[in-house]
């Protein structure tokens, strides 16, 4: 091809399409940056040249626009773009540090930060645009894309998901699973899509579509369970529900990344792959297979972005090249052969938090007994810890990384770029990648939100409404001799407001023995064996029984023996619930329920129809001896997978098919 044809065929490409040049004016933001006027029509001069340039003109796509941009950008601003970390908080915790985030956005060229911020719709909107009015003051003025972690659920755990505080409340993603209802997760999704950028947030870390295979694992109520197939189906809906398109991101959606690709499920012993001593999954080729077919819905969906797993993925009888003992954001075969090249993915792929950070003695060991664990030394860099901050970024960049999660550090990329070791058409790639959602979502015409709105808009009564009803619908019922609570039922309460149980009807007492029916919430057991800490918080994993001398079962062993006691088990992964089957008059389990759900379920006003999303083994003699890749091969399992009953006590149907 001769330069002249190249040239024309590049101005055709930014050329605004006969189509675009009909296009209604978008509405602009026009404070921070001068506002253009071409025949009519306005535009923001985000480089403030008083030109129109083709990455300005909203009539071109993002791809040419994206381009254009790139090709305007120093190797220090690309490289920026390649970072995303925490927005810094205000000493006081109410919202972000203005001095510090200017640091970042400006002297840093970060141009993704993720929000841990809790606080009302009003608040968040407020701050999120106090950052994109520090981000316009850039050399060009390239808005920000404001990540966040789950805000919708129970959970609570830092980095994982984030107190939501005036956002609509949900069942866990396990509770989704439970229900099995597409429809209702891609409602669900809109919902939080509308939420989320009322309050000035664009990208949802989630969801995560890892399977739920090893029992032990510590962050099982952060997926849909253990079958592939209903995995894939309920992922899909979420990525729709929450871009608000079937077919891949749409202006006002939010962007979805799903994670954690692959075999994250498949934790050795279920140990945390955030750990030192939980970096390894173990996996074979069959299961691997299971494992990533559990993405295809995401994939269908056109999520847009790919967050591969901390963990070095083992393939059973393998010890070849493609399967290095790196983790998966190191692994080319992982991240290009496989999600590239077999699943055709191409969007952006995100690394989880930490992976180029150095691991030492904190990382290695923990924190020492009686020590308050903090986020100091905290790294992810399994099987690349003894090589150097920019080889790690090299490695990854390599592999198919186009952003790295958990640092603000940008230098080593643009130093590589200099030292030859990463070609600068490689690092063009993947800001295209980043900036082209920007433009999709017309952040670069408005990326400011109405605080007024999103008062009105996050945690709306319908939206909390909803999210009320499918807690309750959420629940399984696993043993319903004495589950159901009638009007008048006099009632003892362990966990439960009383005040709740009046307003449906009941009557607490003081007194165990004057209840005919004792109601106690409990959570599943967890006994770790390791001292090492996560984000400060620490893990449940390890064993799936109470401990002989546990206080919450000697509480329930004490109650059921004077009164027919209904136990609810917030199950955050399975347990052995063997030691209250046969006790209890009633057996459910809770996959993320306020008090007003349970009782809504329990008195009749809203159906439980949970069914299982995992099967809950029988012993530690079980969950030992099954494999911790496959989905629910315990020998003799309490309840298997898809297992629920009707407060009446009659089996529900299994799922079947797409709902």
């Amino acid at each position: 091809m001769s330069a002249a044809i190249l040239l024309v065929g590049i101005a055709a490409s930014l050329a605004p399409s006969p189509a675009a040049a009909g296009e209604r004016q978008p509405v602009l933001a026009e404070r921070d940056v001068p506002v253009l006027v071409r025949h009519g029509l306005r535009f923001r001069d985000l480089d403030r040249d008083g030109r129109l340039s083709p990455f300005e003109d909203w009539r071109r796509s993002p791809a040419a626009r994206a381009a254009d941009l790139v090709g305007r950008m120093t190797l220090d601003e690309k490289a920026g773009t390649m970072v995303h970390d925490a927005a810094p908080l205000a000493a006081d915790g109410r919202g972000y540090d203005p001095v510090a985030a200017a640091a970042l956005i400006r002297d840093g060229h970060m141009t993704s930060l993720i929000t841990r911020l809790a606080a009302s719709g009003r608040t968040l909107a407020e701050q999120n645009n106090a950052l994109q009015g520090i981000a316009a003051g850039a050399r060009i003025a390239v808005p920000l894309t404001i990540s966040t972690d789950p805000r919708n659920h129970f959970q609570v755990l830092d980095g994982a998901s984030v107190a939501g505080v005036a956002f609509s409340k949900w069942p866990e993603a396990t509770g989704f699973g439970a229900i099995g209802d597409a429809a209702l997760v891609e409602r669900f999704g809109d919902i939080a899509r509308q939420e989320y950028r009322a309050a000035g947030i664009q990208q949802a870390l989630s969801p995560m579509a890892d399977l739920a295979t090893e029992p032990r694992w510590s962050r099982i109520n952060g997926t849909f369970g253990e079958d592939p197939d209903r995995v894939s189906r309920l992922v899909g809906a979420y990525v729709r529900g929450f871009q608000h398109g079937a077919n891949g991101l749409m202006p006002d959606g939010v962007s979805a990344v799903v994670k954690h690709w692959v075999g994250y499920g498949a934790s050795e012993k279920g140990y945390d792959g955030h750990s030192w001593y939980g970096r390894y999954a173990a996996l074979s080729d069959r299961t691997l297979a299971l494992h990533t077919a559990a993405f295809r819905g995401a994939f269908a969906a056109g999520v847009t972005g790919v967050m591969p797993t901390y963990a070095i993925v083992k393939i059973a009888g393998r010890n070849d090249g493609r399967h290095p003992a790196v983790g998966a954001a190191f692994s080319p075969y992982l991240l290009t052969d496989l999600l590239r090249g077999q699943y055709r993915f191409g969007g952006f792929v995100l690394s989880d938090w930490g992976v180029t950070r150095d691991c030492g003695p904190l990382c290695r060991d923990g924190f020492p007994a009686k020590t308050l664990p903090t986020r100091e030394g905290f790294s992810t860099a399994w099987g690349m810890e003894s090589v150097t901050v920019e080889d790690r970024f090299v490695r990854a960049i390599a592999a198919g990384v186009d952003q790295f999660g958990g640092t603000t550090d940008a230098r080593p990329i643009a130093a590589a770029v200099r030292a030859g070791r990463l070609p600068l058409a490689r690092i063009d790639a993947s800001v295209r990648r980043m900036l082209a959602l920007k433009f999709r979502m017309g952040l670069f015409e408005n990326p400011y939100v109405d605080p007024a709105a999103a008062e009105r808009i996050v945690g709306a009564p319908g939206f909390r409404a909803e999210g009320l009803r499918a807690q309750s619908r959420a629940l399984v019922v696993l043993k319903a001799d004495a589950v159901r609570l009638a009007s008048g039922t006099r009632v003892y309460l362990v966990g439960v407001d009383p005040a709740v149980a009046v307003a449906h009807g009941l009557v607490p007492v003081a007194r165990p023995e004057d209840a005919a029916r004792a109601v106690i919430r409990m959570a599943a057991p967890w006994r770790g064996e390791h001292t090492q800490y996560y984000y400060g918080a620490k893990q449940h994993e390890g064993r799936l029984s109470w401990a002989a001398d546990d206080p919450a079962l000697r509480t329930f062993t004490e109650l059921a023996a004077k009164v027919p006691t209904i136990a609810v088990v917030y199950l955050d992964r399975p347990a052995i619930l063997t030691p209250l089957l046969s006790r209890a008059g009633g057996l459910v389990a809770d996959f993320g329920a306020s008090d007003a759900a349970l009782l809504d379920a329990l008195t009749g006003r809203v159906a439980p129809e949970g069914r299982l999303p995992f099967e809950l083994p029988s012993s530690e003699a079980a969950v030992d001896a099954q494999a911790g890749d496959v989905p629910h091969d315990s020998q003799s399992p309490l309840f298997p997978i898809g297992f629920g009953l009707t407060l009446s006590g009659t089996p529900l149907r299994p799922l079947e098919g797409p709902r």
